[in-house]
């Protein structure tokens, strides 16, 4: 079949055009950018063409799925409705596919990406799986047995899915654009997880989690001692974190991971939990975790001279928070410094006191202005970045055209948070770093 995707630089619609081309359907794709973004890497190794004009041909028996980011009234989108072509919404068509396979849907307002790549090291090292990771990561073939897909709340996204084992990480207020209250988001995890066919593993630690009414099979996990399974004997090093997990109060398997962070160690023991329940040995758990690395923009260290820069997708307080600790427990000597790009007026606005808590626990604070391409400025009067740098004492405005206001970071951990792009803040961060004489450091 052929597919035309638009926005296919965006995370998911990257992701499922290289599924789908994987699957043996002829794919391509449109998008407004024609700047170098990291979800080209599976497209551009596929040799998928993307389009940024109106010049792609396309036959009557095209298939178009758009990004959630294109408004209705986009140019592309209108043409392909004048010329009679069928439009289906991505998760749909990713409903269908993972249909096809034992699937397992990892959801939660945190976590998902991370315990996504939990899931797919495990089963890659252990005889090869199938994947959609909201990294611009995806891969299919036919051959393999199971399908690990990063489960989307926005727009009810993962509504669309009907998992065999499916994971919830966590549920907190997010995407307030979408839903009405917090009642709405915990009813719509409800559904996914009732979706559920065989198993779901549930982070018991978390008050809303809790409050699910589950119709399928479940499994609590968590440092709590009212879960099935706990965590126990977390011990966090610059090394990363070791743990123990016991079930049902009997020693499962002690365990270690390059990770940071509590937050992460909770993702890890929902991994293994879904390991464990397709039948993986712990003995081979436990050497695939050695070897994982995060996906894409997930606490990506890299050093520059004397600098550690980290580059993060956390853009909800509570991510913003945990990664912060996190970087406190890798480097506990270092000043710790944050760079935030808002990605939209209306979580700026829901969220502005807790952005100010979250921010707080590194040194240093810089934002940059709000990057957001899905929401007209006009719609939030009064709503900038500095809002919040204005709460935090000594907190900064920052640009790319500015960045030697980080001059006196160079020997600092600088981390570069956002879902919105911030590899152009970072190339001139490490240009300016390089260009400084070493005496500076």
């Amino acid at each position: 079949m052929k597919y035309y995707c638009l926005g296919i630089k965006g995370t998911g619609m990257s992701t499922l055009a290289q599924i789908l081309y994987d699957l043996g359907n002829d794919v391509s794709g449109y998008d407004d950018a024609t700047g170098y973004k990291f979800t080209q890497v599976g497209l551009e190794k596929r040799n998928i063409p993307i389009y940024h004009d109106q010049s792609k041909e396309l036959d009557p028996d095209t298939i178009v799925t758009y990004s959630v980011a294109l408004k209705e009234d986009h140019k592309e989108l209108q043409r392909v409705k004048q010329l009679g072509l069928k439009v289906v919404k991505y998760n749909e068509i990713m409903g269908a596919i993972i249909n096809l396979f034992d699937s397992i849907g990892v959801s939660g307002t945190h976590g998902k990406t991370t315990t996504s790549s939990l899931i797919r090291h495990i089963l890659e090292e252990n005889g090869g799986c199938n994947y959609f990771i909201g990294a611009g990561d995806g891969y299919a073939t036919p051959d393999n047995k199971y399908f690990v897909v990063e489960s989307d709340e926005f727009n009810r996204h993962f509504t669309a899915y009907h998992p065999k084992y499916s994971v919830i990480t966590n549920i907190e207020e997010e995407h307030m654009e979408c839903y009405k209250d917090i009642d709405d988001i915990r009813n719509t995890f409800q559904l996914f997880a009732n979706q559920t066919e065989r198993l779901v593993v549930a982070n018991g630690d978390n008050a809303e989690v809790r409050k699910i009414n589950y119709n399928t099979n479940v499994i609590l996990y968590g440092f709590g001692f009212n879960n099935t399974a706990v965590i126990k004997n977390l011990k966090l090093t610059e090394e990363g974190s070791r743990f123990d997990i016991y079930i049902k109060e009997e020693l499962y398997g002690s365990f270690e991971v390059p990770l940071y962070g509590k937050h992460m160690v909770s993702n890890v023991c929902a991994a293994i939990l879904i390991c464990k329940e397709l039948g993986i040995p712990k003995e081979k758990i436990y050497e695939a975790l050695k070897t994982f690395k995060n996906a894409k923009r997930r606490f990506a260290i890299e050093k520059v001279r004397n600098t550690i820069i980290i580059d993060d997708y956390a853009h909800h307080p509570t991510e913003i928070r945990v990664t912060l600790e996190a970087a406190r427990q890798k480097y506990p000597d270092k000043r710790l410094v944050v760079v935030f790009k808002p990605n939209t007026y209306s979580r700026t606005k829901d969220f502005k006191d807790d952005f100010v808590d979250a921010l707080q626990v590194a040194d240093k604070v810089y934002l940059t202005e709000i990057d957001c391409n899905r929401e007209k400025q006009e719609d939030y009067p009064g709503i900038t970045s500095s809002i919040i740098t204005n709460e935090i004492e000594g907190a900064e405005i920052i640009d790319e055209d500015h960045i030697d206001k980080l001059g006196n970071e160079l020997n600092s951990v600088v981390c570069f948070m956002s879902c919105a792009y911030v590899d152009k803040l970072i190339e001139s961060f490490k240009t300016y770093i390089i260009n400084q004489p070493k005496e500076k450091e």
